[in-house]
């Protein structure tokens, strides 16, 4: 019912999103805040990014501020991105990783992989505070600006036919001041608020990277 037939590029949120779009040729995970902006800044060093589920219990976050200068092989746990990606490997499509900063270059790489197109923006998760320890793992999605905006960006370099639910997001990418909306959305706050507005700065810079992760045989690694 929620699948988007017809349509080229398609967008739909969350875990139910993968399944929705499971017959799109190319799935892309976004969540900029921060799991894909992690796995950008590493593979564009060359390096690997295993995705690994995240424990609340652990205490352990992703930071992109402390990976920008990690190579070789790195573990990141996230309640949302990995759990996105697991998900998407799991349907046998292409999968890859794509945020504010690889925008247009994830969308070059997926149409070289495939003719239709599902964007998955991750969102938040209520009740989740990733930062604290013994916060709640599982709450309602929460649609959040810096994924809604990040998968604009995405869909608005690539060719084809879109969902009124793509064009959209197209469209909220093309008519917002983005650093702007995403430092100051609730997500980029709750960051900043917290020490981190380093992370959000990195977070929010557009195009910036060349870097096209895709995920093999679970580790994201460069494409093309």
């Amino acid at each position: 019912m929620f699948s988007q037939e017809g349509y080229q590029l398609r967008l739909e949120w969350g875990p139910e999103g993968v399944t929705a779009l499971q017959g799109c040729d190319v799935l892309i995970v976004v969540d900029v805040l921060t799991f894909t902006t992690s796995v950008d800044l590493v593979v564009g060093n060359g390096g690997r990014v295993r995705p690994s589920r995240w424990v609340p219990e652990s205490g352990r976050t992703l930071r992109p501020a402390s990976l920008t200068g990690m190579t070789g092989e790195v573990e990141l746990p996230s309640p949302n991105g990995s759990n996105l990606c697991a998900l998407a490997a799991g349907t046998g499509r292409h999968v890859l990783a794509a945020c504010l900063r690889n925008a247009s270059a994830v969308a070059r790489r997926a149409a070289e992989l495939g003719e239709t197109i599902g964007v998955i923006p991750g969102g938040e998760r209520w009740g989740l505070n990733i930062l604290r320890q013994g916060s709640r793992e599982f709450g309602p999605l929460r649609v959040c600006v810096e994924d809604h905006l990040g998968a604009g960006a995405v869909l608005a370099a690539l060719p084809g036919k879109a969902s009124p639910e793509a064009q959209l997001a197209v469209a909220a990418f093309r008519n917002t001041d983005v650093a702007a909306a995403v430092r100051d959305c609730a997500s980029g706050l709750e960051l900043s608020g917290n020490g981190h507005a380093a992370d959000v700065d990195l977070a929010v810079e557009l195009d910036v990277s060349g870097a096209a992760p895709v995920l093999l045989d679970g580790v994201l690694v460069a494409s093309g």
